[in-house]
């Protein structure tokens, strides 16, 4: 056989039917040598089997190929998904840090004041009981001086 196969034996069966005579009076009716028809007939079985098996062999191949890409297809997805789960995490995470870095701050600044508004109250307690304090010491300065004053005016 030759290496059309099949194909090449249909088109051998098909010229011995347009070669074989018409039968008188009959156009579509025509006088075959069975035995030649046979014989392609029994060709085409032969080959049959072995193109079948060519052809099932290529498609399982192709459709291993095909799970193949598909699996890759699928990892490459998981993959993009992941990283995208990854990058959206981190977001998320330097998100929430911004977030307690301005409430560390917003905090630390209303410490911050209201730290120094209780200095500024405690300083102006301070000064007031140093400014009563040196009130009293320059009233009892002021008495003693002038007692002094009497004393020497006395005594002259």
């Amino acid at each position: 056989m030759d290496e059309t196969g099949v194909l090449g034996l249909l088109e051998e069966l098909s010229i011995l039917l347009e070669d074989s005579k018409q039968v008188f009076g009959k156009s579509n009716l025509r006088q075959v040598d069975v035995a030649a028809a046979f014989e392609i007939m029994d060709e085409i079985r032969e080959t049959f089997p072995s193109e079948f098996s060519q052809a099932r062999q290529i498609v399982r191949e192709r459709q291993s190929l095909m799970d193949d890409a598909e699996a890759e297809a699928s990892r490459m997805i998981e993959d993009a998904r992941s990283q995208a789960m990854t990058i959206a995490s981190e977001q998320e995470i330097v998100r929430i840090a911004q977030q307690q870095a301005e409430t560390i701050l917003a905090d630390a600044r209303e410490l911050e004041r209201q730290t120094r508004a209780g200095a500024e109250d405690y300083a102006d307690e301070v000064f007031g009981h140093v400014e009563q304090t040196l009130d009293t010491l320059l009233g009892n300065a002021r008495r003693c001086r002038d007692r002094l004053n009497q004393n020497s005016v006395n005594v002259r």
